[in-house]
């Protein structure tokens, strides 16, 4: 049995969700694609795909060996495709990841320019603020906003942001301007609470970190949700650079407290580098290093 045939055949069976549709794309008989299959399942002496007549799903060791074969198989396309010297045209499938806002307003339009030059790629994009670990989840690339923990993966710094304090010029129309993060007591606070405790807010002044307590009317889980609300005049909020670059921007919001801002954090894009990296990977880091770059200058 060729495995990695046999791995092209399981792509394909999954990709697809049926044999028949899956012969067609590999322009395979139903019975061979079957076949492989079958021989694959009793070479590794479990179940990867549960089928009836109406359903057709992976099993857990199916999604586990998924992800494996894809690299697998994109590993041997990529030394082929070397080899022959077609090592610069990428193919298979790209994953990121990236946290929730920062994926969607930048690391997304880099995808989409990565989809648009390259028709053999295909992307999946992870949106999630919890780190995820790149080995076991099988992810070429990851955006990272912090200090990075040492670690066998390289990383390129493309940028920095840093916490910001905002309110909309209504809000201070109403309620005046804060002078000093002291002054935040009088004023009405829109937490995120995944950057910041709804009870309390930390700030760096010349006699070091403060802790000043804060009176939330809202607390929000999300970066968004405390910019809708800090931009209809709830009250004022504190976030990302990144997350309020476009309202800084329109003057929809305007920047507080500067002098009181903690030092900036790094914006990292992480991978895995064993060997030559696959052209897909390349390929994604040179768009990502150029457009993350002059987005982040500019926050």
């Amino acid at each position: 049995m060729d495995r990695v045939d046999a791995m092209v055949v399981f792509i394909a069976v999954a990709d697809e969700g049926s044999f028949s549709a899956a012969g067609r794309r590999l322009q395979m008989p139903l019975s061979t694609v079957s076949r492989k299959l079958a021989d694959l399942e009793a070479h590794l002496g479990v179940r990867l795909v549960t089928r009836t007549t109406r359903q057709f799903m992976l099993t857990d060791a199916g999604r586990d060996y998924l992800a494996a074969s894809r690299d697998i198989v994109d590993r041997v396309t990529e030394a082929e495709r070397a080899v022959v010297g077609g090592h610069m045209s990428p193919q298979g499938e790209l994953v990121v990841a990236a946290p929730l806002v920062f994926g969607r307003l930048h690391v997304m339009p880099v995808v989409m320019e990565m989809i648009d030059r390259h028709r053999d790629v295909n992307v999946r994009l992870v949106l999630s603020d919890t780190n995820a670990n790149l080995l076991e989840e099988n992810i070429d690339v990851a955006v990272r906003i912090g200090e990075l923990p040492d670690s066998g993966l390289t990383a390129r710094q493309v940028g920095e942001v840093t916490k910001v304090v905002v309110a909309s010029p209504a809000y201070i129309d109403r309620r005046g301007k804060p002078q000093t993060p002291a002054d935040l007591r009088d004023h009405e606070c829109v937490s995120f609470e995944g950057l910041s405790s709804s009870l309390a807010w930390t700030f760096t002044g010349q006699d070091g970190a403060s802790r000043i307590p804060v009176r939330t009317r809202l607390a929000v889980n999300t970066a968004d949700a405390a910019v809708v609300a800090a931009v209809n005049g709830v009250g004022i909020t504190r976030v990302l650079s990144y997350q309020v670059a476009s309202q800084l921007a329109r003057g929809s919001l305007v920047r507080l407290l500067r002098d009181y801002e903690p030092a900036a954090s790094p914006v990292s894009l992480l991978y895995a580098r064993q060997g030559r990296l696959p052209a897909k990977t390349r390929c994604f880091l040179e768009l990502a290093i150029e457009g993350l770059t002059q987005v982040l200058a500019g926050t």
